[in-house]
């Protein structure tokens, strides 16, 4: 009886593949077979914790506070514009004078300028200088500011240029030089305003404004902060929105009880400019905070940090009252 061979052609190719030793299939052996071992997936479970976003919690107790600071502020600068006399502006300027300190400090804190202690020096004494050309210049006018604030940002960025190690961070840090200077300068605005014709019901309508929408956004954060804006920010659209509308309204009562040319419409459209910026800005200050907390920069002193976004609304809502002062009012 014929036997059959054990070592026919399938047999081979079964032994020359599982054989130890021997090269793999491809070109001369050079080029490996990458094929993974049976059973073996790719990490997927990696790649989701990789593109994991973190969501922020958003703390109640915390955005009740920011809420109440920025109504308090609002409040200070309404009431001091609205209490200001001719000849009874100094104390309404010292009140600014802390705020500008205030404004100062969280913002230092949070954007970390070059050689800090040669710009807060230079922002001080502009603080001092722009008080007191806004309550002493006659005529009442911004030119000066202007100047002011361009003098204090070169003397900033030269008081930046004497260690080896701020040096080189000017060049990319100037405009950060640049918002610090002019937001203690913004302060002395509304001092200004009070010398002008209708500047000092302008500054009301604008604080109002600004004040109610930041409280009331703020407070609905604590409540329903939904639907959230980004995950990493813990802010919610239903408060931001709310807050314009209800800053609106208020500027629009206000303009209602004001003197010419005041009108509820006026006021409504003034109301809602400061409520827009005031709202903006602290919602870029959240995600600039976001951003450096993301970047794994160490972050800021918690009360500089949670202090900067209303204060930073309130110094661009002073120029804005200007403008709106001189183009739209008169």
């Amino acid at each position: 009886m014929p036997q059959e061979d054990p070592w026919e052609p399938d047999a081979s190719r079964e032994i020359a593949r599982s054989g130890p030793g021997r090269p793999p299939a491809g070109f001369y052996g050079a080029v490996p077979d990458a094929e993974p071992p049976a059973g073996a997936e790719p990490d997927a479970e990696d790649e989701e914790e990789f593109e994991e976003i973190q969501v922020v919690p958003v703390r109640r107790q915390l955005s009740l506070a920011i809420a109440g600071f920025a109504a308090l502020l609002g409040l200070g600068l309404a009431l001091g514009a609205q209490t200001s006399a001719p000849d009874y502006r100094w104390p309404y300027a010292i009140v600014l004078f802390g705020v500008q300190l205030l404004y100062l400090l969280a913002w230092i804190m949070a954007l970390h300028p070059p050689s800090v202690w040669a710009t807060a020096g230079v922002c001080v004494a502009v603080a001092v200088v722009a008080d007191y050309f806004a309550v002493s210049t006659t005529p009442a006018g911004l030119f000066p500011l202007v100047l002011i604030t361009l003098g204090g940002f070169v003397a900033a960025v030269v008081g930046q240029l004497f260690r080896a190690v701020d040096r080189k961070r000017v060049t990319d840090s100037w405009r950060t030089t640049l918002v610090i200077v002019a937001g203690v300068v913004a302060y002395a605005i509304p001092v200004l305003l009070t010398r002008q014709t209708v500047g000092t019901q302008t500054i009301v309508v604008c604080a109002a404004g600004a004040g109610v929408a930041l409280l009331v956004a703020r407070a609905t954060d604590a409540i329903f902060p939904k639907p959230r804006i980004a995950p990493q920010v813990p802010r919610g659209a239903t408060g931001v929105v709310l807050g314009a509308m209800l800053g609106t309204l208020a500027s629009a009562a206000l303009g209602s009880v004001l003197v010419l040319p005041f009108t509820p419409a006026k006021g409504a459209v003034i109301g809602l400019i400061a409520a827009v910026i005031a709202n903006l800005v602290d919602l870029a200050v959240n995600f600039g905070e976001a951003g450096r907390r993301l970047a794994g920069d160490a972050p800021t002193l918690w009360l500089a940090r949670h202090m900067q976004g209303p204060l930073g609304a309130f110094a661009l809502t002073a120029p804005a009252a200007y403008a709106l002062t001189h183009w739209y009012l008169q």
